[in-house]
């Protein structure tokens, strides 16, 4: 079984991101899930990027690579939104890094460093009208991504809800959010 680092995604640790984590825990996955945000949870996604934006996404960001410090270097890093910019960097560059799942957010590799480690298989997941995946670049990055690495793999679903992953938020797809979990589990499974 996997050891897995999950990051929350804009609004905070909401009760969705919560059952996602509770999910993979009950397939026998260990879960580590972090609170970027120290404790908030914002009603709307506008909030929350307000409280990111103030506190600084770097700051955020290094919220992220703490949270992995102590805990082995073999993990499977999961980024909801926001929770990407900790994920995507320590798949890239924490050495020992057993996966990435990147959920509905993807950015180019540039922004870490260079290109995408081989060893690192990937799995990015988004709906292909999502005005923030599709219309702000995230799939042109999730594209890059999956087509250097070894085992990388973009799901576009039809839609256009942001959070659709949720199952809390009012923007949760029930159908996508499904399939998302299984392929999730399909390719924690793979992870020895």
């Amino acid at each position: 079984m996997a050891e897995v680092l999950v990051f929350h995604h804009g609004h905070g640790l909401t009760a969705g991101v919560r059952e996602f984590t509770e999910h993979l825990g009950r397939a026998g996955h260990t879960v580590h899930l972090p609170d970027l945000y120290e404790g908030r949870v914002f009603d709307s996604l506008e909030e929350g990027m307000g409280y990111a934006e103030n506190v600084g996404f770097d700051t955020i960001t290094a919220r992220g690579t703490a949270a992995a410090e102590g805990l082995s270097a073999e993990l499977v890093y999961v980024g909801f939104p926001l929770g990407v910019l900790p994920a995507q960097k320590l798949a890239q560059t924490r050495p020992g890094a057993r996966g990435a799942l990147l959920l509905e957010a993807c950015v180019p590799v540039s922004e870490f460093g260079g290109a995408w480690p081989q060893d690192v298989p990937v799995q990015i997941h988004g709906m292909d009208a999502d005005p923030c995946f599709a219309g702000e670049g995230d799939v042109d990055a999730a594209r890059a991504v999956v087509g250097t690495a070894v085992d990388g793999e973009l799901f576009l679903y039809p839609g256009g809800r942001h959070l659709f992953t949720d199952s809390s938020l009012p923007s949760y797809g029930e159908q996508a959010a499904t399939q998302v979990n299984i392929r999730v589990l399909g390719f924690l499974d793979r992870i020895k």
